[in-house]
């Protein structure tokens, strides 16, 4: 039976990420993410949860993380779940986190509103995926594509 492992979150960085390399030279970051749900209860009172989220970032897209996002940053993370599981104490252990493998940072250089490369990032820094590509910015696109590249 065929599996799927896709998580999209949008939420604000809750601290500033810090930047390491793994012996091989690979960047790596660990971000915490703080998503917000508004729900009503049974009750019709409107509630406010909060989950937190570690994230992992990896090689390029660490790097342009570790720049422009500081505590309080909005960005979006697309990647897929990883358990962790470790024994101390002769007690196992596990914690479940997201290997961020896209990161578009959202909002503008207050930490708030939407759109756009936000943080005064240079012009497609706003998007990074592994690899170091980055996605062309709103500006960019805003045109859409050539008549030539219509499919019709």
């Amino acid at each position: 039976m065929a599996s799927f492992n896709r998580v999209i979150l949008v939420g604000n960085v809750t601290r500033d990420p810090e930047l390491r390399y793994i012996p091989s030279g690979t960047a790596v970051t660990d971000l915490g993410l703080a998503v917000n749900d508004r729900r009503k209860n049974a009750a019709g009172e409107w509630i406010d949860e909060t989950t937190f989220i570690d994230v992992t970032l990896w090689g390029r897209t660490a790097e342009v993380a570790t720049e422009y996002l500081n505590k309080g940053s909005s960005v979006l993370i697309e990647g897929r779940l990883k358990l962790d599981t470790w024994e101390k104490d002769g007690k196992k252990n596990s914690k479940l986190r997201v290997i961020g493998e896209r990161m578009q940072m959202l909002g503008g250089k207050g930490g708030g509103g939407g759109g756009g490369g936000g943080s005064g990032a240079p012009r497609g820094a706003g998007a990074a995926r592994g690899g170091g590509q980055s996605a062309p910015s709103h500006d960019e696109t805003e045109a859409g594509p050539p008549d030539d590249d219509i499919p019709f």
